[in-house]
């Protein structure tokens, strides 16, 4: 998207990509096409656009990717931030007792969602990848690193505090990289990048017809919250695409979330660190997605809103969109979905109408958590 000096969008272009599922409760992304793709339409909207002055990423906070430092080539796909295939190393991390070292440290439950067991996994089932990253051959980021990495032409290995804050590697206190996570996970500092606040200088960007530069990274979800104007403690948006979620400011102050939510950075300008608590739901749109692509009970998304209105209340049918298990604030990595309530004559409207509904549910979770109900 473009946007004017005033705020207001000039103009937006936007193409879907590939979601692939090799195995259950995993899921993979082509790094080389988020990239094919997100150069299409950023000349697109370059174009329509006019002059423009500089060019900020915000991202898919926890997407892991790994890729040759000589070649720019990644050496595996993407693992999303859906992803469960580190459930069962999180379950070893906390059996031996780990999990109070990573809340305090980063804030975070110990939970796949998050970068660290990604790439953990990469460095363990990627042939050469451990001896490659210690020899610093490898580098790791999330997909703002790796389109940095692209844009700047492997000039600049670097990503912001909010999603190193999303690592599980973090120290959101002392904003560094922790030494004794990387230990834990047995990951090599040297396939780090470096960390930088939110706003400033990342380069310039190449291939784009003329050297723009870059000055401003921020996660998806911490970006909607500034954007969303939740510049005071207390202040909280909630938003809603793939997943939903609520994010509060929390001021200068590290928080101490209650049971199930995460502490997390929400910016970081000048040096000076912003924090938020936030709840994570991880279906959300995808249920709709799934009702639209798998099950064919719509033509497109709109279309859910003239159906749950036709009925005058959901009938006593439930969806539980546990597709890649349950985020804040259950964190239930095995959970999988479910539709209760069937009846004979249930149709595809109270289907439909409880999968809207489940958002509303999920996020009636996340908001008595956050008033200290969890």
């Amino acid at each position: 998207m473009a946007f004017g000096l005033d705020g207001a969008p000039l103009a937006e272009a936007q193409q879907e990509f590939t979601q692939h599922y090799p195995r259950d409760g995993w899921v993979e992304h082509d790094p080389e096409e988020i990239w094919t793709k997100t150069l299409a339409v950023t000349r697109q909207v370059l174009g329509r656009a006019g002059t423009v002055a500089a060019i900020g990423i915000t991202n898919q906070r926890e997407t892991a990717v790994l890729w040759d430092r000589r070649s720019g080539k990644p050496v595996y796909n993407a693992i999303v931030w859906q992803d469960r295939r580190g459930a069962a190393h999180c379950r070893q991390l906390v059996a031996g007792g780990h999990a109070k070292l990573i809340r305090a440290t980063t804030g975070l439950v110990v939970d796949s969602y998050f970068s660290a067991t990604k790439l953990a996994w990469l460095l363990a089932n990627v042939p050469g990848a451990r001896e490659r990253a210690r020899r610093g051959e490898l580098a790791f980021g999330t997909i703002d690193t790796f389109l940095l990495w692209r844009l700047t032409a492997g000039k600049v290995h670097a990503t912001d505090a909010t999603n190193a804050s999303r690592t599980m590697l973090f120290d959101i206190a002392r904003q560094q990289w922790s030494d004794e996570l990387l230990a834990l996970f047995e990951i090599p500092r040297a396939v780090l990048p470096e960390v930088r606040d939110s706003a400033g200088a990342f380069g310039r960007a190449e291939g784009l017809g003329t050297a723009l530069p870059i000055t401003g990274i921020a996660g998806d979800q911490q970006a909607a919250t500034f954007g969303q104007a939740c510049f005071k403690p207390g202040t909280v948006k909630s938003t809603y695409g793939t997943g939903a979620f609520i994010v509060m400011n929390a001021g200068a102050d590290l928080p101490a979330p209650a049971e199930g939510l995460l502490a997390t950075v929400a910016w970081r300008l000048g040096g000076k660190t912003t924090y938020a608590v936030e709840g994570a739901i991880f279906n959300a749109g995808t249920a709709i997605k799934w009702l639209r692509d798998e099950l064919k009970l719509i033509a497109a998304a709109g279309e859910s809103e003239a159906l749950a209105k036709a009925l005058s209340g959901n009938r006593g049918v439930y969806f539980i969109p546990a597709f890649t298990g349950l985020g804040a604030p259950h964190w239930d990595p095995d959970a999988r979905g479910a539709i209760f309530g069937l009846a004979r004559d249930t149709g595809r409207a109270e289907i439909v109408r409880a999968a809207l509904e489940s958002a509303c549910y999920q996020t009636r979770d996340l908001v008595e958590a956050m008033r200290g109900g969890a």
